[in-house]
């Protein structure tokens, strides 16, 4: 790794964290510089703008769910078991991500130009990829919906919901979690679920 990749993830983490701890809004380039030990003109040095930030954190954020939540689904599967694997590559990218997920769900109203149509193009693609599960389970007879669009909506706001209630000192571990949300998104297209068979060394 590169002294400039470096910087650069020293920007991109401190903005993380005041985007997600302050709002887009409230937040300015000094403050980020100030976070780092810098000056506010070094940062420019690796990005234009504090809107270029915001950016490249969504982007770069909506990459790690497409590896998460797509890169699992096989044309090969059954319908349920991609339904089932998108979803589990969703929730654990979610709880692993939690500032990046506030982010994408609070600052997109912060958005402007080409970044703004980069972003939604990237989460079109996203919300696609579960629009195409849902209506091979509906072509199929496994799923009950009456819209894949609408479920595929219905669906994603129900899992991005995680973040505003899940925290890492709670009761339930996250893979207690990921099935409780699996077995809802199951349901919610009339579809059965079956809880993964553990191995012995399972925990």
């Amino acid at each position: 790794m590169t002294q400039e990749h470096r910087t650069k993830q020293f920007i991109r983490n401190a903005a993380r964290r005041l985007f997600a701890e302050k709002g887009y809004n409230a937040v300015a380039m000094r403050d980020i510089a100030q976070s780092i030990g810098k000056q506010p003109g070094g940062l420019y040095n690796h990005f234009a703008s504090k809107q270029a930030i915001l950016v490249d954190l969504m982007v770069e954020n909506l990459e790690r769910a497409h590896k998460a939540a797509i890169a699992p689904i096989d044309p090969d599967a059954t319908p349920l078991q991609n339904l089932e694997a998108f979803v589990r590559g969703h929730i654990h990218h979610n709880i692993e991500n939690p500032d990046d997920i506030f982010i994408a769900y609070m600052e997109l109203r912060s958005l402007e130009g080409d970044g703004a149509q980069a972003v939604m193009s990237k989460r079109d693609t996203y919300e696609s990829a579960l629009r195409s599960i849902l209506q091979a389970g509906h072509d199929s007879g496994a799923f009950l919906l009456t819209d894949p669009a609408i479920q595929a909506r219905a669906i994603l706001s129900m899992l991005g919901g995680i973040t505003v209630w899940y925290r890492q000192t709670g009761p339930q571990s996250p893979a207690d979690i990921t099935e409780c949300y699996v077995r809802a998104a199951l349901q919610s297209v009339g579809a059965p679920y079956s809880p993964p068979t553990k191995r012995p060394n399972d925990v």
